[in-house]
């Protein structure tokens, strides 16, 4: 392993270079006190070691562990957890630039976790990737200090956008040309973002992945005030500035319990609010869809681990062969309303309102949760081993034939290829199964 230094605005950074790819982890973009914005890194006086993943947000077990398998289990976990991670091939001069957003539903996961190791997507499609880390939960979107500012998980992501504009050329990148991609609450991250005004400038693509774009658009106030006071009376008059961080997640808990009444939206109850700082004047589509590019899709079953969580969705199971099938439907049909039909809207409205859009579908059904949400996600990141525990996989494992296409069609992407030279957009519509061998 040899190592380089790379200059920063947060000072010089000692990074790894292995196989012909630079690595910089655990990079902090910004600082920020408990419930407090975030504040630009300033330049350290030491050499940075960048070299070890850095922290996630404090968080509690992922829902979705059954399906995809531990994510962030052996990461550290710390609430100061605004960092990055960069991955570029060593030689990269002027390369697109990817910035990705995990998901977890705003309560779960981290850009540093192995799952996310973007090496063949570098490698393959020529470009160079950021993994963000960012305030979840409580910490990021339910500010219980200061209503003055809220959204700071999503004011944590602009800071890190900025941050790639200032730093990203000296790793070979091109801050002109960024693309954000997410997927599941990362996905709607990027539509949120697309909705600031202050992030004009800072991005030209974004990629989509299973967002739960039927929640949106709905007024989360009632919720938010509901959540707010519940959670500050389980800390029972101790401050939320000075509690523990168990405490303050066990508050957090009580609140997700007092979100369940309120129905779809109480299933993914933190999130950024629109209307406020910085998503305001978010409802304008028009001037978010003249200056970004889209690329919007879910999976086949996206809803269906949803449906095996749900109360429910357990009793349909015991019911044997009619049950499961009634489940299916059950699953089909949220899938539907809350990643299928809103995702082809989208489109369809960015393209009236003069933006470029394309969508997608997976398909690819390898284990027993058939094209389910996250299933995508090692078609593009991790290593084999990295996957081994996600059930959704089954028993053979990641279909490698399949995982180059779709790396090759997100770069493609971050290049600009899916337009014509001329700026006229392509019919542009794929679904992403596996080969005739695998199916």
């Amino acid at each position: 392993m040899a190592t380089r230094l790379i200059e920063s605005t947060g000072g010089r950074l000692l990074v790894e270079e292995v196989g012909g790819l630079l690595h910089a982890r655990g990079v902090r973009y910004a600082t920020a006190g408990r419930f407090a914005p975030p504040v630009p890194v300033t330049a350290a006086r030491d050499t940075v070691d960048a070299t070890r993943r850095g922290p996630v947000c404090p968080q509690l077990p992922s829902r979705l562990a059954f399906v995809t398998g531990a994510v962030v289990e052996h990461l550290e976990q710390n609430e100061h957890c605004q960092v990055l991670s960069v991955t570029a091939p060593a030689d990269a001069d002027g390369l697109p630039v990817m910035v990705w957003f995990h998901g977890g539903a705003y309560v779960t996961g981290g850009g540093e976790a192995p799952k996310y190791d973007p090496d063949d997507l570098v490698r393959e499609g020529r470009v160079v990737v950021v993994r963000v880390s960012y305030r979840l939960g409580i910490l990021g979107y339910l500010n219980l200090v200061d209503s003055d500012h809220p959204n700071l998980g999503l004011r944590d992501q602009i800071e890190a956008l900025r941050w790639v504009q200032a730093n990203i050329a000296a790793f070979g990148g091109d801050p002109r040309r960024v693309t954000v991609f997410g997927q599941s609450a990362g996905g709607d991250s990027a539509l949120a973002l697309m909705m600031c005004p202050e992030t004009d400038g800072l991005f030209a693509r974004a990629i989509l992945q299973s967002a739960p774009l039927g929640v949106q658009g709905v007024d989360r106030t009632a919720l938010f005030a509901a959540m707010r006071e519940a959670a500050l009376a389980r800390l029972s008059g101790v401050s939320p500035a000075a509690a523990d961080i168990e405490r303050v997640l066990d508050a957090q808990v009580v609140a997700l319990a007092v979100a369940a009444p309120f129905g779809l939206i109480g299933k993914m109850a933190f999130a950024p609010t629109v209307g406020q700082v910085p998503m305001v004047g978010a409802r304008d589509m028009t001037r978010a869809a003249s200056r970004v590019e889209i690329l919007v899709g879910f999976t086949r079953d996206d809803a269906l681990p949803f449906a095996l969580m749900d109360a429910r969705g357990a009793r349909l199971r015991r019911m044997g062969a009619p049950g499961r099938a009634a489940m299916s439907l059950v699953a089909q049909a949220v899938t539907r309303r809350v990643f299928g039909a809103p995702a082809v809207a989208l489109a369809e409205a960015w393209r009236a309102a003069g933006g470029r859009a394309h969508t997608y579908r997976v398909d690819w059904t390898p284990g027993p949760f058939g094209a389910c949400h996250c299933i995508e996600l090692p078609l593009l990141f991790g290593s084999r081993d990295s996957w081994t525990d996600a059930a959704m996989l089954g028993d053979g494992g990641v279909d490698e034939e399949l995982a180059v296409r779709v790396r090759a069609q997100w770069s493609a992407f971050a290049h600009g290829r899916l337009t014509e030279d001329n700026g006229q957009e392509k019919t542009y519509s794929i679904s992403l199964k596996a080969s005739a061998a695998r199916t």
